[in-house]
């Protein structure tokens, strides 16, 4: 019986030592495969790392050019938002709708429900003295409240 196990034992050996023997062997024809195409292609490769670096260098000074913050904008007429009582809330909301959003598009950017937002643009028709929304932003920005 032990003389039947022994077989099996070389042939798995025989195996490894083949399979390793081969990847040895790939490993080898894709180095050269490499070196060769190294050598054939030299000058599309060297003229892919300038594009590559000049891309990078493009990159990086367009960054530290165009990427500085800007100076924020002011918010307003600080005066006339404070003699009419406007809350920042209520300046939010004047602001969604000079972008020309909907009760309802206000809500959820806002995340409240439209009921608040109803009841911050009547505040705001109030202290405005406008009747419609297109009066109110047109009084908002004669008080320098909106650009």
């Amino acid at each position: 019986m032990a003389r039947w196990h022994r077989p099996e034992a070389i042939w798995w050996r025989q195996a490894a030592l083949y399979g390793v023997f081969l990847a040895v062997a790939a490993a080898l024809l894709q180095w050269l495969d490499y070196r060769w195409l190294a050598r054939q292609h030299a000058f599309e490769l060297h003229l892919l790392l300038v594009a590559i670096g000049f891309l990078a260098l493009g990159m990086f000074v367009g960054a530290r050019l165009l990427g500085h913050p800007r100076a924020p904008r002011p918010d307003g007429n600080p005066q006339a938002q404070a003699a009419l009582g406007i809350s920042p809330r209520e300046m939010a909301v004047l602001g969604e709708l000079a972008a020309g959003h909907s009760t309802k598009e206000i809500a959820r950017h806002l995340a409240v429900s439209p009921n608040t937002i109803k009841t911050h643009i009547a505040r705001l028709f109030e202290k405005l003295g406008a009747r419609r929304r297109t009066d109110a932003i047109a009084r908002a920005r004669e008080l320098g409240l909106l650009p």
